[in-house]
């Protein structure tokens, strides 16, 4: 991932000298900090270690709070209705961009973190302590909790990454920080089968060790990284400095260049796949697969999405955003069609899994450019709160989808409604052709 440092920087538009002052500071601290590693390889292992941890982290409690959850309340045999309103858990994920600025504002992203594990550990052992005494109001109150906490932990994790990495590494490792968060989906799947082994107690307790032991390892083995320059008007004093601090992200974020069109593009660009993610496994259950045989269809998927995360880095780096972005928004849209082939023509199991497989490859090819992207669109000084309202605006679209997807399936039919999801996509692959590309 770290071959291509040239090629991709031949292809990306020159920063403008003042402009990225602060950046070229905080890289040259950090290479400073660097001085006594025994080399450049040993930089780039210990940069994709913290970097594989603290997105493996950023994960799991997603998964508690979207898959696990919902897992429980259907072994605790709560009704449609209840287990439908888990999904109500994904809102901190699309609000947090509401609170992001205070993790610019206040203390460092690198703190943020650390303490957002171990209030994701505490809440957790609450979990183990209440998930098996049927005290079903607590457990989702808790539930709640962690959603909160994971989605502020977010917030802190993806600005320090921004932080922490050159434009070219944030490149280069998008692939990485990709497949460590789809391997903690992965854990979130064990962790229900260890649930169904032992008890959901005995596997929120395991799922809140392990945050507590990340916690306590990236407060030791974390960079440092240097705080960049914030503009003059996020420090101006006066009675209305507190309000103008707390807007100057949104307002930055929105002076860009190239808004109008970023902001339609992130909106966009997953529209399709949101909505055939969404009935995916409605979808397989049709076609005969039964629970076990979609988990492991569902694992391989997830294996290939996590090497086209990891391949999508490896193209972004080597050729660029500029001559990627619509060539991977094409290919991701067209992969949509292979789900209408999979309604239209209920192929025979090794074809489900070699469709399926094939388009979780292409759909993590799309995820490491739309990452990608939305780094791009990171004012240095606002970092953690600019990527939070992309990724926050990112997942609109999945949360519209899922809450209006089984409606249009029962409607239209399998068939249709993927062609629907395909036609869904063509905006976001038109959009990637007038989106700023630097």
């Amino acid at each position: 991932m770290e071959a291509a440092v040239t090629s991709h920087k031949s292809v990306e538009p020159a920063v403008p000298a003042r402009a990225a002052l602060p950046e070229q500071r905080a890289e040259a601290a950090g290479r400073s900090a660097a001085a006594g590693a025994p080399g450049a390889a040993a930089r780039g292992a210990s940069r994709g270690l913290w970097i594989s941890s603290t997105y493996f982290a950023e994960g799991l409690p997603y998964a508690i709070a979207h898959k696990v959850a919902g897992e429980f309340f259907t072994a605790a045999g709560a009704s449609l209705e209840i287990i439908g309103l888990v999904s109500l858990y994904g809102l901190p994920w699309n609000l947090k961009f509401l609170w992001s600025p205070l993790v610019d504002l206040h203390g460092s992203s690198r703190r943020w973190l650390v303490g957002a594990e171990i209030a994701l550990a505490v809440i957790l052992l609450g979990l183990a302590a209440a998930a098996d005494s049927g005290a079903l109001g607590l457990v989702a109150a808790l539930f709640g909790l962690v959603a909160v906490a994971a989605a502020t932990h977010d917030i802190a994790v993806d600005g320090f990454y921004l932080q922490a990495l050159d434009k070219d590494a944030q490149a280069a490792f998008s692939g990485l920080r990709v497949g460590a968060y789809r391997l903690a989906l992965l854990a979130g799947a064990l962790l229900v089968a260890f649930a169904g082994w032992a008890s959901f107690g005995a596997s929120f307790g395991v799922a809140a060790i392990g945050l507590a032991l990340l916690a306590g390892a990236h407060g030791v083995g974390l960079p440092r990284p240097a705080a960049a320059a914030r503009p003059e008007a996020a420090i101006a004093p006066g009675a209305a400095a507190g309000l103008r601090r707390y807007a100057e992200p949104f307002r930055a974020f929105l002076r860009q260049p190239g808004i109008a069109s970023s902001l339609a593009f992130i909106l966009c660009y997953r529209a399709g796949d949101a909505l055939m993610f969404a009935m995916s496994s409605p979808l397989l259950k049709s076609l005969g697969l039964d629970t076990a045989a979609r988990g492991n269809v569902g694992g391989i998927g997830t294996v290939a999405s996590i090497a086209g995360s990891t391949l999508g880095g490896v193209l972004i780096k080597r050729w660029g955003l500029a001559r990627t972005i619509f060539p991977i928004a094409l290919a991701q849209s067209l992969a949509i069609l292979l789900y209408v082939a999979l309604a239209w023509s209920r192929p025979a199991l090794p074809w489900i899994v070699a469709l399926v497989t094939l388009e979780q490859l292409v759909a993590g090819v799309g995820t490491a450019v739309l990452v990608v992207f939305l780094m791009r669109r990171c004012v240095d000084g606002y970092k953690s709160s600019h990527f939070a309202i992309g990724s926050a605006l990112m997942s609109v679209s999945a949360t519209f989808a899922g809450s209006v997807s089984g409606y249009l399936a029962a409607r239209v039919g399998f068939t249709a409604f993927f062609a629907i999801a395909f036609a869904a996509s063509i905006p976001g692959v038109v959009l990637s052709r007038w989106v700023p590309r630097d």
